[in-house]
């Protein structure tokens, strides 16, 4: 999948997404719920960096457990940034926060950010090599020592258990308010649109874009979490 495929995609999702996805809240949630811990060391006047921010959920949670934090917001969907801008001003953050309509490569850097979160987006980049430039491009931003979180999706597609846990995750999905249509096209792009590889394999792609290994810190069915520092070397 292109990047105007997915945009056109995220145009689309953008006017239902958090309500779509609203009986799944339990897994943000529980990453939302470690981001205290791992970032509780950083500078009180911190600058954080949210690629592919959505609707801005995580935003508005760090906005609030963290006051004196500003925000570089980076959304390519134009729809999705227009409901992103909606919520953040609707929880009166609009002068805390810089948004960015595109993508990564194209964000001026005014200032480096102590912070970045990327939650379910690199994933979409099937080519190993561009998913390494990817987290290449989110360290260039980042302070030494600045601290990333990420979460995709990931697991061992080759490994005897995968069809299980795979029906588990689609059976859970269909709790929510996605459609049997929907459900059976996420299985179709599994399989083809997202780049679903080994959790140790994701986390080497990390490091290898410029941070120290990895932390695995929380897995919810496909979804796994990391937290790496910028490498020093």
């Amino acid at each position: 999948m292109n990047k105007e495929e997915l945009n056109n995609l995220f145009d689309q999702q953008a006017p239902k997404y958090d309500q779509q996805w609203k009986k799944m809240a339990p897994i943000n949630d529980g990453l939302y719920f470690f981001l205290g811990p791992i970032f509780d060391k950083l500078p009180v006047q911190s600058r954080v960096l949210s690629v592919g921010a959505g609707t801005g959920k995580e935003i508005i949670y760090l906005a609030e457990k963290f006051p004196n934090w500003t925000f570089t917001v980076v959304e390519p969907s134009s729809v999705m940034m227009q409901f992103c801008r909606e919520n953040i001003e609707r929880n009166n953050l609009t002068s805390r926060c810089f948004f960015h309509e595109g993508y990564i490569d194209s964000l001026p850097l005014k200032e480096n950010h102590n912070a970045a979160t990327c939650f379910n987006v690199s994933h979409f980049f099937l080519d190993e090599e561009e998913r390494r430039s990817f987290f290449t491009q989110i360290a260039n931003k980042l302070t030494p020592a600045g601290i990333l979180v990420n979460s995709d999706l990931a697991s061992d597609t080759n490994a005897d258990n995968y069809n299980e846990l795979l029906k588990t995750w689609l059976t859970s999905m269909a709790q929510s308010d996605l459609s049997e249509d929907n459900i059976k096209k996420m299985k179709t792009a599994y399989a083809k649109d997202v780049a679903i590889l080994p959790p140790k394999q994701v986390a080497s792609i990390i490091a290898s874009g410029g941070f120290d290994f990895p932390v695995q810190f929380y897995q919810a069915g496909l979804i796994h979490a990391f937290f790496a520092k910028r490498s020093q070397a």
